[in-house]
């Protein structure tokens, strides 16, 4: 098991002792007696299942064992006859997932005696007690848990939920079953969030990180007018309100994979592919910094970008890739949007070469006779690539263009992520040198637009797109043979 170990559990809620003298050891050999023991990694995995809060979110990064932790948490209780537990992802697939809730619950609660309803995403357990998984994909999906009486609430992925939706769980939060109601949730930063600015007392402001002598600190708060009102003390919070204004208790855990010993030493490659990510996000997954966002010189950085007389000749593949405008010769401009179509090839070492940028502005019919054209020029050996913009027109258009390419080597490729989501995986390529151009007059221009471009949609970014399709076509496609070309 890579997210906790097997350890003396007491039933009630908030009482765990603390096992930083007991090494981690496996489901198998902690199962004495058919009664299995669970205990947590020392650390952060631990703090977060001591802590006393009424909610109390842990992570801030990737790989702590977050998910983990909200699936041991509710074992505490399930000797309760009434006892019910509902962890939430925002979709349905999330949950279902390879690796996701469902097959991670599968290497904890069977030892327990749980059976699983995998059509309800359900566990009993022999008290007749309840683990469920549940999906809340739209705002109004949080009006279906009317009337639910739930003990204890799990959100995974906090950071993908809306304040309504959990402020909402918060009047369903509730208990018969003897155990206090409490709600416990995990997160990786999302410096645009709501909950970004319910964590700032534990986030310097300046760094993005969180305070370390701040992690665990319970703080109490009480909700006017959708914004939290924070005090040390429930009884500030009594003096502000009135004795009837109910405050909760609130912690934030910091964690990272450095704190999840077990995985790191199980699978070192996880750690290695967090820091491979693109930069933004490697600040986010890695570092735990809830300030990283999306920007200029986050993407791309001119230093980054050797520039060569030549291409090499072990090059594999080599694809053509094209972004496709259609402004009129009379009305271009500068800002407007480009076509570009961008030749990038790949070496047996793993370096992605960008050939060739083609760059006009032109009529639909201009922009048709030059992408024919271009590929006459390039050769069979050259697949091209057409971007597919949304939609049916979208769909329609990039087919006429392949059959205008009959003879050629071509297919569609159609566009659903946002542009910045698009362009990490290639930034992560070229923040370690592994993006390289061949010196030509197109090079200033290709710079300048991938040292501004900041992954919001209205940035002008037509050379990266081509680019990022065109890294897609090589990585994706070609050399993994995952797609056939027309």
């Amino acid at each position: 098991m890579k997210n906790a170990a097997l350890g003396e559990r007491k039933p009630e809620r908030n009482s765990i002792s603390p096992t930083s003298n007991q090494q981690p050891v496996s489901v198998v050999a902690a199962i004495q007696d058919n009664r299995p023991e669970i205990r947590p990694q020392a650390g952060p995995q631990e703090a977060f299942l001591a802590t006393s809060a009424d909610i109390a979110v842990y992570g801030g990064a990737a790989g702590a064992g977050k998910s983990f932790a909200l699936l041991m948490e509710p074992t505490r209780h399930v000797h309760r006859k009434r006892f019910g537990a509902v962890i939430f992802r925002r979709t349905y697939k999330q949950i279902t997932n390879e690796g996701g809730l469902w097959d991670s619950s599968l290497d904890l609660y069977p030892h327990l005696g749980a059976i699983p309803r995998q059509n309800d995403l359900q566990w009993v357990f022999p008290s007749h007690s309840k683990v469920t998984f549940a999906h809340m994909q739209h705002e109004d999906d949080r009006y279906q848990w009317d009337g639910a009486q739930i003990p204890y609430i799990g959100f995974d992925q906090l950071e993908h939920f809306s304040f309504k939706q959990f402020s909402y769980m918060l009047s369903r939060n509730r208990s018969t079953c003897g155990v206090v109601p409490y709600i416990r949730a995990t997160a990786n930063p999302n410096p645009d969030h709501w909950l970004r600015t319910w964590m700032a007392w534990w986030i310097d402001d300046t760094s993005g990180l969180p305070i370390p002598e701040r992690g665990g600190v319970v703080r109490w708060f009480v909700i006017r007018e959708d914004q939290p009102v924070w005090a040390d003390t429930p009884t500030e919070l009594h003096r502000l309100f009135g004795a009837r204004c109910g405050p909760k208790s609130f912690a934030f855990i910091p964690g990272t994979v450095f704190d999840n010993k077990i995985l790191v030493e199980k699978n070192p490659q996880y750690l290695a592919n967090l820091q491979a990510l693109c930069r933004v996000d490697r600040e986010r997954l890695l570092g735990g910094n809830w300030n990283a966002r999306e920007s200029a010189g986050m993407f791309f950085r001119r230093e980054w970008f050797e520039v060569v007389p030549a291409a090499p000749s072990t090059l594999t593949d080599i694809v053509r890739y094209w972004d496709r405008a259609a402004t009129a010769a009379q009305a271009a401009d500068p800002q407007g949007s480009w076509t570009v179509g961008l030749k990038m090839g790949r070496d047996r070492q793993g370096c992605y070469w960008v050939l060739d940028v083609v760059r006009f502005q032109g009529s639909a019919a201009t922009v048709q006779s030059s992408i024919k054209n271009t590929a006459s020029q390039d050769g069979e050996r050259v697949r091209v690539g057409i971007e597919q913009d949304p939609g049916q027109a979208g769909k329609v258009e990039a087919q006429l263009q392949v059959a205008n390419l009959a003879g050629y080597n071509a297919r569609v490729n159609p566009v659903r992520e946002a542009k910045g989501v698009r362009a990490r995986g290639l930034s992560a390529q070229a923040e370690v040198g592994n993006l390289k151009l061949i010196r030509a007059p197109w090079n200033e221009a290709y710079l300048r637009e991938l040292e501004n471009f900041d992954g919001s949609e209205g940035c002008m970014a037509d050379q990266v797109d081509a680019s990022s399709g065109a890294f897609l076509m090589l990585t994706k496609l070609v050399r993994a043979g995952a797609f056939k070309w027309q």
